[in-house]
Parts: structure tokens; C-alpha cells; sequence
């Protein structure tokens, strides 16, 4: 496990590397286009469509406000409330007049001299101060300042309908108040041109008067959402859209999982407030969808990279691994990866309490194999020599190259006695072995130093006393096996 974790660390820290910023960057996209798309719609897309539907509502809303302002400064309509309001049936005529062209529910004059109310209901009716139902021509004689004023009222007289009434002051040459001109129309066609801009433009579109009461909305108002401080998510900025202002103020607030988008604009004809609300979730949603979509896919595309740099990587360090620790004449380990299996062989041994033994050997007189029959028949006799090994031993031994023509084998549980049988029938097995050598008259014969590991010894110690016994093979003549024996009387055996 060590040894993966070593080898396979740099590759997680990049693994790691490309995952993060593979998130950080799509996120940063993301995030991105959708402050982008906000951005857009604030600060151009609402706007405009506030601008369209201000335009649109000149003419829809707006205009019976204009008509009632040219009825109040129509000049017969001033000299006939300064003649004694004559005629009465030329000026139910005009108000017939007016009703036809310009397509109203009503139009109607209150003259102040007569305390009369002319209108095209029906016949005139009498204005009487102090009477609720008049209230609003009495106030209208006594405003201050402003021209005219809006009022949502029902209509109790004849069609018993919510209604919007225009009424405009009418003054003389001298600025005298003479009388109110005005016109009605039902809040149900009004709401038609709202819902009728809601459904072509996707938004929400709602009048509010100056205290945020919602007047007009295209649609029924629930109870908590009559008001500006009571609709959901809206009493933050309720103050900041009502501020009479005449240009367009672009604000924001949360509602629920939704960010929602207002352009807001006081309407001085009206003395109200248009509102315009834009969900932003319906313009995000297809950008989340598109962003899960190339996210899926790119994240399949790289994690389809990852496995191919691990498959890759993974081959390129096990042969690297392969080179590092196996000897390429032989395939057979190297020296330097004799030394880590050492280490975890005597480990074993120690545990299980099994005895560890080592044979090491050489080929006899290898110097003249190759003076005789070159470096390639030399390389081939090495060779040969490796797959005998391999062939003699059992699967769980370890057979490596010492090096040149020395080799080194470790066998797990195994005494000494029975290393040196294996010994001898390595020994006899290359001595009847035909290499194939040119002529036919040159024996290959090995030399062997067999030991067995003594508990706690070093492996220096132990690799020594093994070539001791090599070096004693030697000079007992060559094609010989020779064995370690334990010296102190002391030293444990397995």
C-alpha cells in the first residue's frame, strides 16, 4: 500500500488539480452568464419593455386622461358654464359626442354654478355638498395645485361596476373654478390591456397609488398582495419604488427560490406607479439545463481522460517498475529489488516462525564461455541458466540475478537441508543441461553456497555466509554445493 501511495500521489494531486479547476472554472461560467443574463434583463431587456409598455398604456390607460384634459380646456365648454349652462340638450349632445369617438364607458361635466352634473347616463343630477356620493366634486373645487385626479370607485349610479374615473378642473380666463369635466371607464377593460401585455411580454404588470396600494393588476388581487408592504418579498422596496420619479428605477428582491427583477416609473398623468416584475428563474432555467447538460458531458469527457491517464500511467509505471526492479537479459529480479524482498521475506519468516534459506551460485569458468564462443553465446548460456532455476524451484521462491554470471535464490520455508537438495538438483540439472554450445566439447557447470537465515541476523551477514560457502564450492573443485553451517552453539534455528 506504501508503495501505491507513493507512486500514485502525484497522479492523484493532478487528478485532484484537474477536478478543481474543471469545477471552479464551470461554475465561474455559470455564475457568469447567469449575472450576465440578470445584468441584461435589469438593465436593458426590463427597462425596455417598461419603456414599450408605458407606450402601449399612453393610449390604453393613459388616454382618458387626455380626452378628460381637452374636455377642460375645450373653450365652449368654459363659456357655456359662464353663460348660465343654456341649451342643456347641446351639451348632452357633446358628451354623446365624446362617449362615441373616443370609445369610453362615460364622459360627464359638473358645472359648479348649477351644482348640476351633466353625463351621458341619463338625465342631470344634483350635486349636493356634504353628500358622500359628491364628495369628490367639492374636493376637486378645493385642490390645490394639481389639475385633475384619478379615483377607483364603484360605480353605484347606474352600471354597479369598479370604475376609473378622470376628473379634470376647469377654470376660466381668470383661473376661477367653474366646474369638472371628466370620464369613466370599467377597471375590467383596463385589466384586459394589462393582462393583454402580461401574456405578450411574460411579465408581471401592476398599478400601485401613492401609498403602494395596488389599483390595478390584470387579475384578481389576493388579500396579501394588495399592498406593496404585503406582497411577498416586497417590503424591502417599497419605499424605493415609491418615489416619484418619472424615470425608470431598476430594483431586485427574492421570492422564495426565484430572484425577481422590477422596473418601476411614477406616471404623473396618473398619479401612480407602474410596476413592472420579471422572474428571472424563466430566462435561468434553460441556462441550468444547458449548463447540466455540458457539465454531464464534459465532466463523462474528462473523467474518460482520467481513466485513460491512469490506464496509461498506471502501464508506463509498472514497466518503469518492471525496469527498475527486473534484470533484462534474464527477466529474472534484479539486485536492487532483492533487497526490498528481503526485507519483507524476513518479516514473513519472523511472524510465521518458518525457517528462510538462500542459495547462491555462479557458472563455472564463465570467462571462457565467452572467450571462446563470444558475448551472444555467453548471453544465451545466462539465459539458459535462469530458466532452469525457475524451472527447479517452486512458485513462492524467488530467483534473482546477483550479477554477471551470479545468481541469488530465496526460499521461503525451507531448512537448510532442504535448500541444499534443491541445491543439488539445480547443480545436476545444468551439469546434464545441453546448451548448445559450438563443438559440443564445453561442460557448463555451477558452483553453490547454500545458508539459511539465523533470527535477527543482518543481511549483510547472511549474503555473506552465503558467498563463503560459494567461495568454499570453488576451491572444493567447482561444480560443487557447499553449505553455511551454524558456528555458535547459541544462534537459533527455524
Amino acid at each position: 500500500m506504501r508503495l501505491f501511495a507513493a507512486n500514485y500521489r502525484l497522479l492523484g494531486w493532478i487528478t485532484l488539480i484537474l477536478v478543481g479547476g474543471f469545477l471552479t472554472t464551470s461554475f465561474a461560467a455559470y455564475m457568469a452568464s447567469r449575472q450576465a443574463i440578470e445584468h441584461s434583463i435589469s438593465e436593458q431587456a426590463l427597462p425596455l419593455t417598461g419603456d414599450i409598455i408605458h407606450s402601449g398604456l399612453q393610449k390604453d390607460i393613459l388616454y382618458p386622461v387626455f380626452i378628460s384634459s381637452m374636455m377642460a380646456q375645450d373653450p365652449r365648454m368654459v363659456d357655456w358654464m359662464r353663460s348660465g349652462e343654456k341649451d342643456e340638450a347641446a351639451i348632452l349632445d357633446y358628451l354623446s359626442g365624446i362617449k362615441r369617438k373616443y370609445a369610453i364607458v362615460g364622459s360627464f361635466i359638473g358645472a359648479d354654478a348649477s351644482r348640476k352634473l351633466y353625463h351621458t347616463y341619463g338625465p342631470p343630477d344634483d350635486l349636493q355638498e356634504g353628500r358622500a356620493l359628491d364628495r369628490w366634486f367639492f374636493r376637486m373645487k378645493t385642490m390645490k395645485g394639481e389639475k385633475f385626479e384619478t379615483n377607483v370607485d364603484v360605480e353605484t349610479r347606474y352600471s354597479g361596476l369598479p370604475t376609473l374615473f378622470i376628473n379634470h378642473r376647469v377654470l376660466d380666463a381668470q383661473g376661477k373654478f367653474v366646474g369638472v369635466t371628466g370620464v369613466s371607464v370599467t377597471l375590467e377593460t383596463l385589466n384586459q390591456v394589462l393582462s393583454s401585455y402580461q401574456a405578450r411580454y411574460g411579465a408581471s404588470i401592476y398599478f400601485v397609488d401613492g401609498a403602494g396600494k395596488v389599483v390595478l393588476s390584470g387579475a384578481a388581487v389576493a388579500v396579501d398582495e394588495g399592498h406593496l408592504t404585503t406582497r411577498s418579498g416586497m417590503r424591502d422596496i417599497a419605499a424605493a419604488i415609491l418615489n416619484r420619479r418619472t424615470e425608470p428605477t431598476s430594483l431586485a428582491y427574492r421570492n422564495g427560490k426565484s430572484d425577481v427583477l422590477v422596473n418601476s416609473r411614477y406616471v404623473p398623468e396618473l398619479k401612480w406607479y407602474l410596476v413592472v416584475e420579471q422572474n428571472v428563474s424563466g430566462n435561468i432555467d434553460p441556462l441550468t439545463r444547458i449548463f447540466a447538460i455540458n457539465f454531464a458531458v464534459s465532466f463523462g469527457v474528462m473523467l474518460l481522460v482520467l481513466v485513460v491517464t491512469l490506464l496509461t500511467v498506471n502501464r508506463f509505471q509498472r514497466a518503469l517498475h518492471k525496469m527498475a526492479s527486473t534484470d533484462a537479459l534474464t527477466g529474472l529480479l534484479n539486485r536492487q529489488a532483492l533487497a526490498v524482498l528481503f526485507r519483507q521475506t524476513t518479516l514473513m519468516s519472523k511472524r510465521s516462525r518458518r525457517p528462510l534459506s538462500a542459495i547462491l551460485f555462479d557458472i563455472d569458468h564463465f570467462k571462457g564461455v565467452n572467450d571462446a564462443f563470444g558475448h551472444m553465446v555467453g548471453d544465451s548460456v545466462i539465459r539458459q541458466v535462469a530458466e532452469i532455476a525457475l524451472d527447479v524451484v517452486r512458485e513462492s521462491d524467488a530467483v534473482t540475478r546477483w550479477g554477471g554470471e551470479e545468481y541469488l535464490v530465496l526460499l521461503s520455508d525451507c531448512k537448510l537441508s532442504a535448500a541444499i537438495g534443491v541445491a543439488e538438483n539445480l547443480r545436476r540439472r545444468v551439469a546434464d543441461h545441453d546448451f548448445g554450445l559450438p563443438g559440443g566439447k564445453f561442460m557448463v557447470t555451477i558452483s553453490l553456497g547454500v545458508a539459511q537465515y539465523h533470527d535477527n541476523e543482518s543481511e549483510n551477514s547472511f549474503f555473506t555466509r552465503a558467498d563463503d560457502a560459494l567461495y568454499g564450492a570453488k576451491h572444493g573443485g567447482r561444480n560443487y554445493t557447499n553449505a553455511s553451517y551454524v558456528q555458535d552453539s547459541t544462534a537459533q534455528l527455524f
